[in-house]
This record gives C-alpha cells, structure tokens and sequence, in this order.
C-alpha cells in the first residue's frame, strides 16, 4: 500500500486544517489508518487511528477533542481535521497502514512521506 499525505501548512494558533492520507496502488480497505506526528527531536507521537469500516476512532491524549479522524472508502482517503491548532502541534504529520491498530510507530507497515504542519503563536 502506498500512502500520500497532504494538506499540511502554516496556520496561526486556534486555527484549523484537514489533512488528507490517500492510498494508491491498492485499496487500503482493510487496514487500520494511524496518523502520527514527529517534532524536530522528539519522538514519533500517535496522534489518530480509525478502523477498516470507520466506525471506531482512537486518539492521542494531547489532541483527544481538538482532533477528529474519517475515512472516505469510496475516494480511498483518510482525514484528519485539526481544530483549535496550538503551537505544540507544530510538527511532520505522518498516515500509516496496519492490519491491527496499534500505539507505536513499530506497529505500522505502510507510511506516507509526511506533511509539515506549522503553527504560528
């Protein structure tokens, strides 16, 4: 499965962006789709995870209601709606694919190229 994330950017605080996490070359259909997030010298952070059918969403403690994760199976897309941007949320914003959902980047197969996300205080 290869994975494209997009629509990362700069944004002052308190503001909002949706990010996209699209598959090609095989439908991700079965998969669980996380999306992380990696500032410069920290460690790679779960952020969201949806399940194959999009009816169950996990989130990361720092982004729990100020995030929400959907997936589109028909456009074979992921999104990330990000409300309420503050500065600490600034960093490389990363889809995933997994047959089971997990916590840690290791439980990850298929990863997109990343998107930046800057937020402006």
């Amino acid at each position: 499965v290869q994975l494209q994330a997009s629509g990362g950017g700069l944004v002052q605080a308190g503001g909002s962006l949706r990010l996209s996490c699209s598959a090609s070359g095989r439908t991700f259909s079965g998969y669980y789709i996380a999306w992380f997030r990696q500032a410069p010298g920290e460690e790679r952070e779960f952020v969201s995870a949806i399940n194959p059918s999009g009816t169950i969403t996990y989130y990361g403690d720092s982004v729990k209601d100020r995030f929400s994760t959907s997936r589109d199976s028909a456009r074979n897309t992921v999104y990330l709606q990000m409300n309420d941007l503050k500065a600490e949320d600034t960093a490389i914003y990363y889809c995933a694919a997994a047959p089971r959902v997990g916590w840690s980047d290791k439980d990850y197969d298929f990863w997109g190229q990343g998107t930046q996300v800057t937020v402006s205080s």
